[in-house]
């Protein structure tokens, strides 16, 4: 290994890039809610309410799963803990 600083940058690039997969990921798992909310909707029309709070119950937590994605890549990219560790180690 050459540089090992150059090796944890890199491994948090893709540990980033891999964290905003998950941004991809919950698109599709939105999706899907919707789809079958208004499927369920189109069944039973009588039943709005409870589907549709449902829907936005489940929509939260998706989107909250994608922030979460997104709070790791910013904190890999930008305030990596693991770059001043190294930093430390090699000023002793």
């Amino acid at each position: 290994m050459q540089d090992p600083l150059a090796f944890i940058i890199a491994t948090a690039q893709i540990a980033a890039a891999i964290a905003l997969l998950n941004g991809l990921l919950t698109t599709i798992g939105q999706g899907n809610i919707a789809a079958k909310a208004i499927e369920s909707l189109a069944r039973q029309p009588e039943a709005r309410g409870p589907i549709t709070n449902t829907m936005f119950i489940g929509l939260a937590m998706a989107e909250t799963s994608g922030i979460y994605g997104l709070l790791l890549a910013i904190i890999l990219l930008f305030a990596n803990p693991l770059i001043s560790f190294y930093l430390q180690q090699v000023a002793k």
